[in-house]
C-alpha cells in the first residue's frame, strides 16, 4: 500500500509487476454527501472533470462502463467487487482494482482516499503504454472536494 498524506497530492509506487497510485484529501462535508456523489454514476460527468461518462449502477455485484478523459477512446468495463455503504467500495477488472474509502474525522470533516493498483505477470510488457494517473487523481480529488463542500454549505 502506498504511503501518502491528505493534501490531495497523488503518489505513485512502481514495481516490476504492478503500479499503484493513491490520493487522499480532507473534505469539509459529511461522509453521506461524498458517498452520494461517488455512487451516483449518471451525475459523475457533471462534477468530475476527469470522467466522460459512467453507465450502470454503482452497487455490489454490478458492472459499470466508464469512459475517462485520460483515455477517451477506451471504455472500461468494471465490476463493483466490494460495497460497504458510506465507507468503502472497490471496482475493477482483470488488470486491477480501484478502492474508494471515506473516514469521518469529526467536525463535519471526512477523509477521502482513492487507491488504484494495476498489474499482473504481463504488466511489464505494457506498463509503458499506460499513462500516469497522478494528475487525473489529483483533479478527481479536487473536483470531489469542491462539489461536496459546495453541497455541504447549502445544507
Amino acid at each position: 500500500m502506498a504511503t501518502f498524506s491528505s493534501n490531495g497530492k497523488a503518489v505513485t509506487t512502481k514495481k516490476i509487476f504492478s503500479r499503484e497510485t493513491a490520493v487522499s484529501i480532507d473534505i469539509q462535508a459529511d461522509k453521506s454527501i461524498i458517498w452520494a456523489l461517488l455512487t451516483n454514476a449518471n451525475d459523475f460527468p457533471r462534477w468530475n472533470s476527469t470522467i466522460i461518462s459512467i453507465d450502470g449502477t454503482i452497487a455490489q455485484g454490478q458492472t459499470i462502463k466508464l469512459k475517462a478523459k485520460l483515455d477517451p477512446k477506451r471504455e472500461f468495463k468494471l465490476k463493483i467487487k466490494e460495497f460497504d455503504a458510506d465507507n468503502r467500495f472497490v471496482w475493477g477488472d482483470a488488470m486491477g482494482n480501484r478502492v474508494y474509502t471515506l473516514k469521518s474525522i469529526g467536525n463535519n470533516l471526512t477523509n477521502f482516499t482513492m487507491v488504484e493498483k494495476i498489474g499482473g505477470p504481463l504488466f511489464p510488457l505494457f506498463a509503458n503504454m499506460i499513462p500516469p494517473f497522478d494528475e487525473a487523481f489529483e483533479q478527481y480529488a479536487k473536483d470531489l472536494k469542491n462539489e461536496a463542500e459546495t453541497i455541504s454549505k447549502t445544507k
